[in-house]
């Protein structure tokens, strides 16, 4: 009986679509995130595919404090990148630009929601499941490697964490951080269970993939769910070199 009051409060939220949780690594994502940040002493987040700076927003409310650099192809969203890290001095943000497996110029498809925008050819398991996802334009953007501009972006990093959310192109950009990736110590990045964008690497290709290269899979947390059936679609997968 004596919760009954905190079931009932739970049902009301859920009717609400709301879930509260406890700020926990047991509960909370973010705060498992926190947590292995600090295990790890990541002392700069290198955000490729930043969008408007959602997920460096997202580490400034859980409590990271260090430094940021972020990387955005798409002119509206540089734009709005810009603004959010204006006032944040552990915060940077390069110039516009895709980053890839070479130095280049490509197109990149721009999605209704922008953060679905792709450099690939979106495929209809995805806008299935996300129908405001669907391209709406085009826009031509630089391409450069990370290898390229790693030197000037890790400074004097001891543990920098590499965070690459580029919609099917995780793959280009570790073939264009080859060199860099023994000075990374912890890469978090979107791992797909099934094609949502032509010709991209799925999720066992990558594991395997760090796994040779001497990072750990440390956690995985739903990212992409078909809100239909419930289908995870996409993990936000985390890796550490131990």
């Amino acid at each position: 009986m004596l919760n009954l009051p905190k079931q009932k409060i739970k049902k009301l939220l859920h009717g609400l679509g709301i879930e509260a949780h406890r700020y926990h690594p047991t509960a909370s994502p973010l705060a498992r995130l926190m947590a292995a940040l600090r295990a790890f002493d990541i002392d700069l987040v290198i955000d490729i595919g930043a969008n408007e700076g959602q997920f460096a927003k997202e580490l400034r409310s859980g409590g990271y404090a260090r430094q940021i650099l972020s990387f955005e192809p798409l002119t509206s969203a540089h734009s709005q990148l810009l603004a959010a890290s204006r006032d944040d001095s552990a915060w940077s943000v390069h110039s516009r630009c895709a980053v890839g497996d070479r130095q280049d110029e490509i197109d990149i498809n721009i999605s209704g929601n922008s953060v679905s925008s792709s450099i690939l050819p979106m495929l209809a398991s995805h806008s299935a499941a996300a129908p405001q996802s669907a391209y709406i334009g085009r826009e031509r953007v630089p391409l450069i490697t990370f290898d390229s501009v790693a030197n000037a972006c890790l400074g004097g990093s001891r543990a920098p964490l590499l965070k690459i959310d580029t919609q099917g192109c995780e793959w280009q950009v570790l073939d264009g951080a080859m060199a860099s990736l023994p000075k990374v110590r912890g890469i978090l990045m979107e791992l797909s269970l099934l094609p949502l964008y032509e010709g991209q690497h799925l999720w066992r290709e990558y594991v395997d993939r760090l796994e040779s290269a001497g990072f750990v899979l440390w956690s995985l947390e739903p990212a992409f769910v078909n809100p239909a059936n419930g289908r995870t679609l996409q993990w936000d997968g985390l890796f550490f070199r131990l």
